[in-house]
């Protein structure tokens, strides 16, 4: 497409840096066309002082149905794209601030801010997201007769506090003690009103094993090799996303996650063959390093979304987490509760191992308790399920 029109600079430039692109990630014939057609558009009236905003390319490469992603890749390395996108973070958060009173809403908009950008103890996007969610209610109360925090009492605290229950009265006191905290610290509020107030500790329940119905409607419903594969390393759910062709070792049967190097199972082995085979019919030109890629990742060289990866599991009981809790469960039933074994085993922390260990104790007393003829069916559920994959 470049070479069939007269060529600006500009243009000529932009086909140059789409073609080593094109090369270096793998784009099919179709993509480079595309990526072709929408340069002719956008740089064939560019001149030095232009700056091409993100927001005005999307209307027309649309019409031609031409990759944005692409296209943004080609201009951002010209250094002519100026990303003017409105962050998702800022829609969110307006409407999570909507209805409380400008002083309240001022500050806890500052707080919010502070935790997601910037401060001794910045945060996740999910701890953002949640501790703002879980002071809502609460600040939609108080503004209904206050104007400011410094107007909230130790027991508007408490008596909001006295209607939750469980994780969401401790989630309700961790966020609003972190709220109150900065708000002393920055000079807003003269006194903390969450002070000496316990959060307590939090009792979790006992994990309880899969039930093999669940895991088989889950292991019908699972088709694409992708998804198969994540089923069959169900222990390394929350890294797969991570993993990258240099972590598979197929000769020695070995799987480096997270840093550490697991032996490969049976049925792992025998998912992860059938997934590269796929990948490699289906993407052969691809330059994305990771193992797991799909059509949109096949011309880049990020990780796929953990929406992509969980897809499939949607509505099923046995989800990608409850399969990762439920494998590391049967470790500890299998093997007895050994938090060392386990932390050796999964890398998991402290407090997550005595977890896993105090409920595979406790089923297994469970268990023994239900006497002679009771206990082998007991402990052939927790222990025998079978793991395998339909053909």
């Amino acid at each position: 497409m470049c070479t069939r029109i007269p060529r600006t600079p500009w243009l000529a430039w932009g086909c140059y840096l789409a073609h080593g692109l094109a090369e270096a990630r793998g784009w099919s014939r179709r993509v480079r066309l595309d990526a072709d057609r929408a340069l002719v558009v956008l740089l064939s009236p560019h001149t030095e002082a232009d700056v091409i905003r993100y927001s005005e390319i999307i209307a027309p490469l649309r019409a031609l149905d031409s990759s944005i992603e692409r296209t943004a890749e080609v201009l951002e390395s010209m250094n002519i794209l100026l990303d003017d996108r409105r962050p998702s973070y800022e829609d969110w958060l307006e409407k999570r601030l909507d209805g409380l009173a400008a002083g309240i809403r001022r500050e806890a908009e500052r707080w919010n801010r502070t935790l997601r950008d910037g401060g001794p103890r910045t945060r996740d996007q999910s701890t953002v997201w949640a501790y703002l969610n879980a002071v809502r209610p609460a600040l939609l109360e108080w503004s209904e007769r206050y104007d400011h925090l410094r107007e909230v009492t130790r027991d508007d605290v408490l008596a909001h506090v006295k209607t939750l229950h469980g994780h969401e009265r401790r989630q309700t006191l961790v966020a609003l003690r972190s709220l109150f905290g900065w708000a002393k610290k920055s000079g807003i509020v003269f006194r903390n009103p969450t002070s000496r107030i316990k959060v307590g500790t939090f009792e979790y329940a006992v994990l309880q094993p899969l039930l093999p119905q669940r895991l088989t409607r889950s292991v019908e419903a699972v088709r694409s090799p992708a998804a198969r594969l994540a089923l069959a390393a169900s222990h390394a759910a929350r890294a797969i996303r991570a993993l990258q062709l240099d972590d598979v070792d197929l000769g020695n049967r070995r799987l480096t996650i997270a840093g550490r190097t697991r032996p490969m199972d049976d049925l792992t082995h025998q998912m992860l063959l059938a997934w590269l085979d796929y990948r490699r019919r289906r993407r052969p030109n691809t330059a994305n390093p990771h193992l797991l890629i799909n059509q949109m990742t096949a011309l880049e060289t990020g990780p796929v979304s953990g929406w992509w990866i969980k897809h499939e599991f949607h509505r099923q009981d046995a989800t990608l987490e409850r399969l990762r809790v439920d494998r590391q469960l049967e470790e500890a039933l299998v093997h007895g509760p050994a938090p060392l074994h386990l932390a050796e085993v999964f890398g998991l922390d402290e407090k997550t191992v005595i977890r896993y260990a105090d409920s595979a104790r406790a089923l297994l007393e469970q268990a023994a308790e239900v006497g002679p003829v009771g206990t082998p069916r007991k402990f052939e559920n927790l222990q025998g399920r079978s793991r395998s994959l339909p053909d």
